[in-house]
């Protein structure tokens, strides 16, 4: 499979500005890979495709307010930091980007919010846009996080035009979210409501929780036509023992274990034991799904509609068939379905 076969016509007003009024209503396009069938849904209708003891696995990291606008000093002049991750808590480093970077050099200095109590030096560039900062903040470490969530603004996807509104603080933002780390939203857990979730349960669905803190990586465009030479960033992951037995049980019994996002996908498709089967684990992984390519863990997958030549749709493709995914992008742009993070989803049985 190269690059170019995964180019398709999106028309600009089907990427969603806004997600739908209620989480649960978001439209749902469903896949079956063995009759070779969609159906169109609402996502509320999905709990009829789940029985007693099938695993839904579930991304719960957690969004940080990972932009914040400052000003330079001397000139004053605005700029925008996006924090990616944090090298070292005591001498509050962190890896960031900069726009314009142009104006951003080693030894500059960044004052934020209007007491300009916070500020950053410049010590590093890592890449164009990348450049390590230290925060100098007289206070304590909980003291300084704080600080951060207060001035920083939910990380909205660049491709939203609006500002962001007070709204987005909690709907770009899945209702499990628990362990703080990413700077983008699992998306395809964007459509679960408590009340959902609640009636999966009492259905006897059981939930597996992961943890794949999402980084801007995951969103890199693809600059080479041989897949096998793309290199993804690599992301923090965290799978626990009751994730593990949870999802081993279904495997073992041939229940239905259905990964929520490609995030969860990856996540677990970076632990598997020879027997085919889920490993505990604590680390980094950095794996690339694209076709073809063998499946693990799931036999099922909840997903958004991801634009042309990503990642995200290179990994749903080698789940659901890259014909069978193609011809149903082809409908879903015909129908009219919203796009991206704040669009509709897609479930894949």
């Amino acid at each position: 499979m190269k690059l170019s076969n995964f180019g398709f016509n999106l028309p600009q007003e089907l990427l969603a500005e806004y997600p739908s009024e209620n989480r649960d209503e978001s439209r749902l396009m469903v896949l079956n890979r063995k009759e070779q069938t969609i159906e169109h849904k609402l996502f509320k209708d999905i709990i009829d495709y789940f029985d007693q003891d099938d695993v839904l696995i579930l991304n719960n990291t957690k969004v940080f307010p990972a932009r914040l606008y400052g000003n330079k000093e001397k000139t004053g002049a605005r700029i925008e930091v996006f924090l990616l991750r944090e090298l070292n808590e005591e001498q509050r480093l962190w890896d960031v980007l900069v726009d314009p970077a142009r104006k951003i050099r080693i030894g500059n200095k960044l004052y934020f919010g209007d007491d300009e109590t916070l500020v950053a030096e410049v010590i590093d560039n890592t890449t164009s846009r990348g450049r390590t900062l230290r925060f100098l903040y007289d206070g304590s470490y909980s003291d300084f996080r704080r600080k951060l969530q207060e001035l920083g603004e939910t990380p909205l996807p660049k491709y939203i035009k609006r500002d962001v509104e007070p709204e987005d603080e909690d709907r770009y933002q899945t209702i499990y979210a628990k362990n703080e780390g990413a700077v983008a939203a699992p998306t395809a857990g964007l459509h679960f409501s408590k009340h959902l979730l609640k009636r999966l349960e009492i259905k006897g669905v059981n939930f597996a929780e992961v943890t794949l803190h999402v980084g801007l990586g995951t969103f890199n465009p693809v600059e080479v036509e041989d897949l096998s030479k793309h290199k993804m960033d690599s992301e923090e992951i965290s799978i626990d023992r009751f994730a593990v037995e949870t999802v081993n049980k279904a495997i073992q019994n041939k229940k239905r274990v259905c990964a929520v996002g490609t995030t969860a996908m990856r996540t677990i498709e970076s632990s598997v034991s020879s027997n085919g089967l889920l490993n505990e684990m604590d680390g980094w992984t950095n794996k690339f799904i694209f076709p073809p390519y063998d499946f693990s863990i799931a036999n099922c997958m909840i997903t958004n509609f991801h634009t042309p030549k990503s990642t995200l749709l290179m990994m749903v493709s080698a789940f659901a068939g890259h014909d069978f995914i193609m011809k149903a992008y082809e409908e879903a742009v015909k129908e009219k379905y919203r796009f991206y993070s704040y669009g509709d989803a897609m479930l894949i049985i």
